[in-house]
This record gives C-alpha cells, sequence and structure tokens, in this order.
C-alpha cells in the first residue's frame, strides 16, 4: 500500500478546552473520508497546547536572577527566559539568540519549545503571548486516539508533532513529541538487507520520518493546516511512547 498524507483543512481556529478529537472527527465526517484500521492521525503540537490552555502571558512572569543573568548571556527578554527555564531540565548551550536546553519531556531542543508564531493574542499586548508544549504529549495523544478509537470503531495511531532544529543540519524539521498507538522505533537489526547482510546497527525513528513528512504538508506560516490523516504506514501499530526516542546521555555525542 502507497503511503498516503492527507490534510484536513476543516479544522477552525483552536481555543482553550477545545475538544481535539471532536474537531477531527467533524472534519473526517465533512471530508468524506472513509477511515480504515491502522490509519494514523499526525497532528501539529499547537493546537494540542492551544486546547490544552497552555498559554502565558509575559506580563504576568517575573524573572529570576538566574533569567537575568541568562538572558544577557542570549540576548532574550529575561520574561521568555524565565519561562524557557520552567520548562528545563537544563541549560546545555546558550549563544546571542540561541538557548538550547533538556526539556522536562527529555528532549533536546530550542527555547523549552516555547514559541510565539501563529498564538493569538487572549487580550493585551499580542507580543505578550506565548504558547508551552503540551504538559504530557503522550498522555495527550492517548486521549485523543481512544475518542477517535470510540467515534469510529477503527484501529489507529495519533502522533503530535513539533518543529525541531538538529546539532548538525540547518533549518528545522517535524519531529515526534508524543504519540499512541504506533512506534517510535522499528529495530531492523538481525534483519537481513537485500544482499543477505544482517543488518547490526539500523533502528528506524519511524515516528519522526512520518512526522517529518507531514510537517512538509502542514507548513510553518499561514498554512492553517494543522492535522494530516495518514494511510499505509509501513510498519505493523503497536502501543509506543515518546521514551523510545530519547537518546540516553552516556551515548549523546553532541553533550
Amino acid at each position: 500500500m502507497p503511503l498516503v498524507l492527507t490534510p484536513l483543512r476543516q479544522i477552525p481556529l483552536v481555543q482553550p478546552g477545545d475538544n481535539i478529537a471532536g474537531l477531527i472527527a467533524n472534519a473526517v465526517k465533512s471530508s468524506r473520508l472513509e477511515l480504515m484500521d491502522d490509519d494514523i492521525f499526525v497532528i501539529t503540537q499547537k493546537i494540542v497546547s492551544k486546547a490544552e490552555g497552555r498559554f502565558v502571558n509575559l506580563a504576568t512572569i517575573t524573572p529570576s536572577f538566574e533569567a537575568i543573568a541568562t538572558s544577557r548571556q542570549c540576548e532574550k527578554d529575561p520574561r521568555f527566559v524565565e519561562l524557557v527555564l520552567r520548562e528545563c531540565k537544563v541549560v546545555l548551550r546558550t549563544r546571542p539568540g540561541t538557548l538550547i536546553v533538556e526539556h522536562k519531556l527529555g528532549f533536546v531542543c530550542a527555547n523549552a519549545g516555547i514559541d510565539h508564531s501563529n498564538v493569538q493574542s487572549l487580550e493585551g499586548n499580542p507580543e505578550d503571548w506565548v504558547l508551552l508544549l503540551p504538559e504530557n504529549p503522550d498522555l495527550s495523544a492517548d486521549k485523543i486516539r481512544a475518542d477517535l478509537e470510540a467515534e469510529f470503531s477503527k484501529k489507529i495511531g495519533v502522533l503530535i508533532i513539533d518543529s525541531h532544529g538538529r546539532a548538525w543540519r540547518i533549518g528545522t524539521v517535524g519531529v515526534a513529541i508524543g504519540f499512541s498507538g504506533m512506534p517510535g522505533i522499528v529495530d531492523l537489526r538481525g534483519k537481513p538487507d537485500m544482499f543477505g547482510y544482517t543488518l547490526r546497527v539500523t533502528q528506524v525513528a519511524a515516528a519522526d520520518e512520518l512526522a517529518a513528512a507531514a510537517s512538509l504538508m502542514m507548513g510553518q506560516a499561514a498554512e492553517n493546516i494543522p492535522v494530516i490523516h495518514v494511510r499505509g504506514f509501513p510498519y505493523p501499530l503497536r502501543e509506543g511512547s515518546l521514551k523510545e526516542l530519547i537518546r540516553p546521555k552516556e551515548l549523546d555525542l553532541f553533550r
């Protein structure tokens, strides 16, 4: 079966308290899409965070001495830096314009995933509003999946993604930050290649590969395509979680 990615364009602007599964179900029905077992929905982190009310107004934040000192190194608003420090385990790198941290969720990213783009202001100065990542993206994916499976009586997967940079390349790419009902890693060690050679190290980051493909369709600006329907994922669905994709610190050569 070919891999087919279909954007769901009928998702309205998401507000705090909205039911993401309900919005997706309505979009599926209005698009006359017939779901099948093993279909996957890829969802941008932003609408999950919005529905979960992860907005913060910088005007309400008082920066600590540590945030003020770090802000001088990275040349960012100390209130923003204070939020980053609250959302991360440790700061790994600072330079003007860049703050690289280990997020509380375990992965390394810029600014703890806190973002201002495509964030609608609720009141006051629009420049003061930012959006945090979901508190527990795996759990968020679990809830959305359970509601969608109950609605359509199909076995599906749910993948929540965000845009991250990489230490060894320029530019951002879509990556998985939470998922349910699908693998993060597909281990091919011990499998033969086309010439009979036994693979020794190959582990496919299948969730990240799908995240990158979906992110290409979602776009990064004003496209307003927050959900992608996927059919033909080439690996069996199973239970999975973000921890599969987190490289242990002792194996991280960039630390």
